[in-house]
């Protein structure tokens, strides 16, 4: 059982106000840990104190940045858990301020990992990487083998920051593993701009009632819904199988962006959108097709995806639909 593994276990969550954090703490209140969340709450990156309105009391929270080296070599000590989510996602924003994704997705990673090493090397990390790795795939599925090969600086700086939690494993034996995360989505995920995903802008578009844009439309796509990235992070904190390792997550089907809003529209009981060329800014970083061979994180440790990408979406619509306005 997995709540064996965090009953009274102290666990750290980077970036813990944003979305696929706070849900994270929520899981692991209920399993019976005690959480630390810290978070910078600057307003680009997705930190919302709405996410954790229903566990504010049973949380600690530390409003600082994962770059500030003196904050995390105290908040890293007697922790049994660090599962670190911080980070720059948007691909766009890393190509016009390449130097701040440095810091966040590079530097201030490095820095985390000295602290573990020395003042808690007994400590477990899971790191969030992501697919964006991978670049333009030369081959579908992809899987962990594939040649990486970033088209943007936040993939470059995103592969360091996964690259030196292996090493500190491989090292010093800082146990650390990294999921590389496909399109995640679900209740708590930024809406107000494409910042973290495209289906943000969408959903909140067809919330308001407004059509929305699909750029191309024929790429294919996984979805991963964020209640199974949260049970992928804690299946894999407590695997010793898991250790050095890094895992893709994918989702319950591959499905073109066109079919994506298609299913988005059904799932809201109505919509519309419109099929448009890519921008050209976007088009210089657009990988095309993609979608993950998960097969490795499901023989290591039994993870699979369980939500489908109907019941996912129609979920997170009906959240939205009764808290648009803590996300605008």
């Amino acid at each position: 059982m997995i709540r064996d593994y965090f009953v009274g276990k102290k666990v750290l969550i980077t970036g813990g106000l944003g979305f696929i954090g706070s849900n994270l703490a929520r899981q692991l209140i209920r399993l019976g840990a005690e959480v630390q969340i810290v978070d910078s709450l600057i307003p680009e990156y997705g930190g919302n104190l709405f996410n954790i309105s229903d566990i504010q009391d049973k949380v600690k929270i530390n409003i600082s940045d994962v770059r500030d080296e003196y904050s995390m070599r105290y908040l890293v000590q007697e922790m049994d858990y660090l599962f670190n989510l911080a980070g720059q996602t948007s691909h766009l924003d890393s190509m016009n301020d390449p130097y701040t994704d440095l810091e966040i997705n590079c530097r201030a990673q490095l820095s985390i990992l000295e602290a573990c090493r020395k003042y808690n090397p007994a400590i477990r990390v899971v790191f969030t990487s992501t697919r964006q790795l991978y670049g333009k795939p030369d081959y579908l599925p992809v899987d962990e083998k594939h040649l990486l090969r970033p088209v943007d600086v936040n993939g470059i700086n995103k592969m360091a920051g996964e690259w030196y939690h292996i090493l500190y494993n491989n090292v010093y034996g800082i146990r650390a593993s990294a999921l590389r995360l496909t399109n995640t989505y679900g209740p708590g995920m930024r809406i107000k701009d494409a910042r973290q995903t495209f289906l943000g802008i969408w959903i909140r578009l067809l919330v308001e009632g407004k059509p929305f844009e699909v750029w191309g439309g024929e790429q294919l796509r996984d979805y991963t819904y964020v209640d199974d990235v949260v049970n992928a992070l804690l299946m894999t904190a407590v695997s010793s199988d898991a250790e050095g390792k890094i895992f893709n997550l994918g989702g319950d089907c591959v499905i073109s962006l066109r079919d994506t809003a298609k299913t988005l529209i059904e799932a809201n009981g109505g919509g519309d959108f419109a099929i448009r060329d890519f921008p050209a800014e976007r088009k210089r970083i657009d990988i095309g097709d993609y979608y993950s061979d998960d097969s490795f994180i499901h023989s290591a440790i039994g993870w699979e995806p369980k939500t489908s990408l109907q019941d996912g979406l129609t979920q997170t619509l009906r959240f939205y639909r009764e808290n648009l306005e803590h996300y605008l």
